[in-house]
């Protein structure tokens, strides 16, 4: 038994991942090829891949989400000959624009190019016509944004939050010693195995450093499709200036999704960009719980029709002091403590001077990570 189950209720794996709470990025999975030095257990091992390119080996039994803004529709399936479970994104190229198509192409040829335990990996891609097919591993606990949804309206515990975050620094430290800045690092590109390996997706996003065999040292591009990603992205991506960004931008970013997973809210979620930027920009850094940085609208409390991830915890509404309930809305959560530990982390991610974080290798060693294996349970 995994220590996600130690959390969760008890149900298989299947039916951990409801069809209509599935997510468009909890169905991205990763091939391991590789011993994994996450704390969690190994998930599908190498001998394991599933490689047909036929259509007729795919039973698809029913759909768990859309995504790719509605373009794409992801499929919980069997694969016929070895009656293994598997995640099927089926996209009609017709349909996209020149960017759509460019930003499937970056994230198909990435997971080919990129091999890590904790990097997310497709094991097979091929075409019938006009239709991309895209074939993984089934990810029984989807992302983390899904687990905050399902089982942890108010928040995770910091041990919880730790082997999550854990895996997903892993994965971020590979990408950066690779010269590429992820750019977007939020629950909702965290997902987990049944046996609860750690995964790191959402690669469509990613930007290469190295440019004609030099490496910059900082980068000006503007991420496409960035809207639904802006809460969780640093002060100087946001600022668009004359010094850029660099891969320090991403550890911001985790230190946002430490809050988002401690509290089950996205902070910044319905500010303005400019207000956003400002309240980035402005004073110390802040506590994983300071309500001026939370969603204040009833609006996010209200579940996604589409069924596609948005990367937001939406059980969690934080007001001005009552604690109300009714159809659209949850409970405030109730008062929660954090360790010394876990609010150094936080802090040191979310320095306005992106110099003063840490590496994505040296938040690794940092002590949160190094605490007793059960120490909140």
């Amino acid at each position: 038994m995994s220590l996600l189950d130690c959390f969760c209720t008890s149900r298989t794996q299947v039916e951990s991942l409801r069809p209509e709470k599935q997510s468009e990025t909890s169905t991205h999975q990763n091939l391991v090829d590789e011993p994994t030095l996450s704390l969690l257990p190994p998930s599908t091992r190498a001998s394991e891949v599933i490689c047909s390119t036929s259509v007729s080996h795919y039973e698809l039994q029913v759909e768990i989400g859309r995504g790719f803004d509605n373009l794409t529709s992801v499929h919980l399936a069997r694969h016929t000959p070895t009656g293994t479970l598997v995640t099927v994104k089926i996209t009609n190229l017709e349909n996209c624009t020149e960017e759509r198509l460019k930003a499937l192409q970056k994230a198909v040829i990435l997971s080919h190019f990129f091999r890590h335990p904790n990097i997310t990996t497709y094991w097979t891609v091929f075409t019938v016509g006009s239709w991309l097919w895209v074939i993984s591993p089934f990810m029984a606990y989807g992302s983390a944004s899904q687990l905050l949804r399902t089982y942890f309206p108010e928040g995770m515990s910091e041990t919880l939050i730790r082997n999550i975050l854990f895996g997903a620094v892993r994965g971020l430290n590979y990408l950066h010693q690779n010269g590429c800045i992820h750019r977007s690092i939020k629950a909702s590109h965290i997902l987990i195995s049944g046996d609860g390996l750690v995964t790191l997706s959402g690669l469509s996003h990613l930007h290469s450093l190295v440019k004609h065999g030099q490496k910059h040292r900082a980068v000006y591009d503007f991420p496409q499709f960035s809207t639904s990603v802006q809460p969780w992205l640093s002060p100087e991506l946001l600022r668009q200036d004359l010094h850029g960004y660099n891969v320090k931008s991403d550890i911001y970013s985790v230190g946002i999704t430490a809050c988002e997973l401690a509290s089950g809210q996205v902070p910044f979620q319905d500010m303005h960009r400019t207000q956003m930027l400002l309240q980035k920009l402005k004073g110390p850094p802040y506590s994983p719980l300071d309500i001026s940085i939370f969603p204040q609208s009833e609006s996010r409390m209200k579940n996604s029709r589409s069924g596609v991830d948005s990367g937001i915890g939406e059980s969690v509404h934080v007001s001005s002091g009552t604690r109300t309930v009714n159809s659209d809305r949850l409970q405030t959560p109730p008062s929660k403590t954090f360790s010394p530990a876990f609010l150094s982390l936080v802090q040191l991610c979310l320095q306005q001077d992106p110099e003063k974080r840490p590496s994505a290798s040296s938040l690794l060693s940092h002590v949160f990570f190094k605490q007793p294996y059960f120490e909140f349970l």
